[in-house]
């Protein structure tokens, strides 16, 4: 199996607070990934540095063998922050082809129509999604995550806010998204994802504590 995401003594302080302490973790392709821990265990720390928008205090994170922050690594990572970023003053369709030709994505149109079907957005492409509710935007941030070639994903808090048709989709997204060859880690401090991950990585005040099978046992220990 070939490790597509690699970070190696991870480590984020702020002053005297560590957000992050010599965290190690290899993902193949094909991996899914469940991230657990309670908030300000390090999860978004960790992927935010993971996506290249944050520098590591100390350690290093790998994305298909390049260094994360760099353009070649932005061009393999995709990232679903907790909170999508928008265009006020772009249409759905516009965000999506704004971000396929930025990314060279081939044959986008059919691929973006696909998506939009999927998340149940097919109706609202050609309207602004400033105006849309926070469920919305996050099946807007979605489409756009997709909508673009990657190696790894990254995904942080992506139910939150969701329905449950909108739910659904984004699994079969991930899942297929891990049967095509692409590493998926997934963090939340739910447990929608948990049931078809294939490996657990538990997070606690910045330290590992977890790293196996996505067990109830395993859930109970890293969220108790």
């Amino acid at each position: 199996m070939t490790d597509l995401y690699v970070a190696e003594n991870l480590t984020k302080s702020y002053g005297d607070l560590v957000a992050l302490d010599h965290v190690s973790v290899r993902v193949g392709a094909g991996e899914q990934v469940a991230l657990l821990g309670l908030n300000g265990s390090g999860k978004t720390t960790m992927l935010r540095i993971s996506a290249g928008l944050l520098e590591p205090t100390s350690g290093k994170v790998l994305v298909a063998g390049k260094q994360a922050g760099t353009v070649d690594a932005r061009r393999a990572v995709s990232y679903i922050p907790d909170g999508p970023v928008l265009y006020d003053d772009l249409s759905v369709n516009e965000h999506l082809e704004y971000v396929a030709r930025m990314h060279e994505t081939a044959d986008w149109e059919s691929q973006a129509q696909d998506l939009l079907e999927r998340l149940g957005l097919a109706h609202r492409a050609d309207q602004l999604p400033s105006t849309f509710s926070r469920g919305l935007r996050q099946k807007v941030g979605i489409a756009l995550a997709f909508v673009r070639p990657f190696d790894v994903m990254l995904v942080d808090e992506p139910f939150v806010g969701l329905d449950t048709p909108g739910r659904a989709a984004l699994l079969e997204l991930l899942r297929t998204s891990a049967e095509d060859g692409a590493a998926v880690i997934v963090s939340t401090h739910q447990t929608e994802f948990l049931r078809q991950a294939t490996r657990c990585l538990g997070l606690r005040d910045g330290t590992k504590v977890y790293d196996g099978k996505p067990t109830a046992k395993a859930e109970a220990e890293i969220l108790g």
